[in-house]
């Protein structure tokens, strides 16, 4: 069953998501909606804010998008097929940047329909996140799933992709920004 999306303006974008502390049957079958819901708005990532829960869940599935934007991930060192880690549910997710690389690439937003815009961030990143089975685990990552990582993270603490864009970047989208925030004070 697909979940309801919230859009720009909804006040549970912008709060800090409290941390999971025990992993029960609601926040699986959670994860599971979650994952449903990102697959049927063609997204590759979808934080439990974006369907208005303020707690520290996402999930990430990068393979639709692999061929044009390639992902890489390690374990231990060692390197792990995409396919076998995704869907991806990160429960109490923390990201730590490695290295000074950075990406220059687009993002775009389920929450914030019709506006995409290019965001720096680190290139290489490791994940340490709980699984649905409770089990603390920790990856590395480049590519979309890295940033898509940093943009699900970014969600469970408040934060939008557009906050990373310079006020001139972001004055090209205000347009659409102030229509889904007034028709998100409508509902």
């Amino acid at each position: 069953m697909s979940l309801e999306l919230v859009y720009y303006g909804h006040p549970v974008l912008r709060i800090k998501g409290s941390t999971i502390e025990s992993i029960d049957h609601p926040i699986i079958s959670l994860a599971q909606e979650m994952i449903q819901t990102m697959y049927d708005y063609d997204g590759c990532g979808l934080a439990a804010h974006q369907v208005g829960r303020a707690i520290r869940l996402a999930v990430i599935d990068v393979l639709m998008a692999i061929k044009d934007r390639p992902s890489k991930a390690w374990r231990d060192g060692e390197p792990i097929a995409i396919e076998s880690i995704t869907p991806l549910v990160l429960i109490n997710p923390e990201i730590i940047p490695l290295g000074n690389k950075t990406s220059y690439d687009l993002e775009g937003c389920l929450s914030i329909p019709e506006v995409t815009a290019r965001v720096n961030r680190p290139a290489r990143v490791k994940i340490r996140y709980q699984s649905l089975d409770g089990k603390r685990l920790e990856i590395e990552a480049e590519g979309l799933l890295a940033r898509a990582a940093m943009h699900e993270v970014d969600h469970l603490n408040g934060i939008l992709f557009i906050d990373h864009l310079s006020p001139e970047e972001r004055q090209k989208h205000e347009m659409v920004l102030k229509k889904l925030q007034q028709t998100q004070q409508l509902l």
